[in-house]
């Protein structure tokens, strides 16, 4: 069974080095904020202790007002050394990681200038916390969570012995609080940073998954439309041809039974028959894209349906030699399709990512169904990728990049999908590779809920 916590997910296409590109731009604006609302803590920060420094009437709490205008300082310098390292667009996680870990040590030094023990700051803590499962999901909040925790407890031990004081503290902590309330207290603060860490992992994951479920829902959407636009007359035409193309074709036949043709002769009507069969396989393709029809649609094992195309992709010399498949299955998945229209996906996927590997190279195909819910199932290739000019166009029509291609088949898929409530959605990095995405309705989602 795969791994479905929510914590760490699985597969590793949704973060796999190969395509964190998909998050760049998220990770981007999602830090750009968080530097921004950083600056404006430290600004507030300042003016805050500009306030309460002019108010209070001892000078005890002189070294600690000094102190925060440091920290303040030491902020926007941060958020300035941020902001340039932000808009390089290079090292976007790297300067994540750096950003979190950094703010751990910031709030622990607030909580020591602010009475160690007593300071009110300790919540900053959770902050962190929650902005590092946004940046860098339930791995990231985990991490800020344990740092906090070390930092936070080695402060108040430090504290407890009479190592350090705060600045605002006169009396050691030992002499004014009992052991086991400081245990206590220190419990529950890291207690709040795991849970909290839990609860943000969580959540941020979620959103994640709602956000790309929706991204894909949208472009399906938008290309359904656009496909419906030219269904009526690409049927129209396909009506049109097949007729006189089968008359040709029998026609033909007839003559080369009747002549006995031989030589160059029988070589033309060998020709005109071929393409008279190819012309056929078209109509049939454009007929199965505006009527794909569910006439014979059953229950299928999606993951024998996957071993069974692999046993003939292995079986297939052109590719086996070269191409390593790699499948990462969750079992006992399933999904309500005509049979033939889910072997024509699977093999269509699969030949393409083969013909854009040059060389050696790899097909990962993964299933697997969060809360089982919905089923996703991807088909990730180390090939050439698709070039962005091509990328949205690559599902119309006759579209193709490929000298002997038709450019129907990703449109015939398309349609499959759509015709069963599924969705489909993709993305490449030239050079690197392409990922496709199907997602379809669990149907045994829905016998649960009746």
């Amino acid at each position: 069974m795969l791994c479905t916590c929510p914590f760490f997910q699985w597969p590793p296409q949704l973060d796999s080095p190969d395509f964190l590109f998909r998050r760049s731009r998220e990770l981007f604006v999602q830090s750009k904020w968080i530097v921004l609302a950083r600056a404006v803590f430290a600004l507030v920060l300042v003016f805050s202790t500009l306030f309460f420094s002019d108010t209070e009437l001892s000078g005890q709490r002189a070294p600690s007002f000094l102190s925060l205008y440091k920290i303040s300082g030491t902020i926007l310098g941060l958020s300035l050394v941020y902001f340039v390292w932000l808009y390089q667009e290079k090292y976007l996680y790297a300067l994540a990681y750096t950003q979190i870990i950094i703010d751990t040590f910031i709030v622990t030094a607030i909580v020591f200038v602010t009475g160690g023990y007593h300071s009110i700051f300790t919540f900053l803590y959770l902050l962190v916390i929650i902005y590092a499962a946004m940046l860098l999901l339930a791995r990231g909040s985990f991490l800020v969570a344990l740092a906090s925790s070390i930092q936070y407890g080695f402060l108040i031990e430090l504290e407890y012995h009479k190592i350090i004081a705060p600045l605002s503290e006169n009396q050691p902590l030992a002499l004014v609080v009992d052991q086991h309330h400081i245990l206590y207290r220190v419990v529950i603060i890291i207690s709040a940073c795991f849970a909290t860490a839990a609860l943000s992992g969580i959540l941020s994951l979620q959103l994640k998954t709602a956000r790309k479920d929706l991204k894909i829902a949208q472009e399906h959407l938008k290309r359904v439309e656009k496909m419906a636009a030219v269904d009526e007359l690409v049927s129209g035409i396909a009506h049109e041809i097949k007729n006189p193309l089968a008359s040709l074709s029998g026609s033909i036949q007839m003559l080369r039974h009747q002549m006995a043709p031989t030589g160059e002769n029988d070589k033309l009507m060998q020709i005109i028959l071929r393409e008279t069969d190819r012309l056929r396989q078209i109509v049939t393709d454009i007929r199965l894209i505006s009527k794909p029809g569910r006439t014979n649609a059953e229950l299928i094992d999606l993951s024998k349906a996957i071993d069974d195309v692999k046993i003939l992709f292995d079986n297939t010399p052109a590719w086996h030699t070269r191409i390593n498949i790699v499948t990462r299955i969750e079992r006992d998945l399933y999904v309500y399709m005509d049979r033939v229209h889910l072997q024509q996906i699977l093999w269509n996927l699969i030949k393409n990512a083969a013909e854009s590997i040059e060389g050696k190279g790899k097909i990962t195909i993964s299933l697997y169904s969060p809360k089982h819910k919905r089923i996703y199932l991807t088909i990730q290739d180390t090939g050439l990728g698709i070039d962005k000019k091509n990328a949205p166009h690559i599902f119309d029509p006759f579209f193709t990049t490929k000298s002997d291609g038709t450019g129907l088949g990703l449109s015939i898929i398309h349609r499959i999908v759509d015709a069963y409530d599924g969705m489909i959605d993709f993305e490449s990095i030239p050079g690197k590779g392409t990922v496709f995405t199907l997602i379809f309705q669990n149907p045994h989602s829905y016998s649960s809920m009746s």
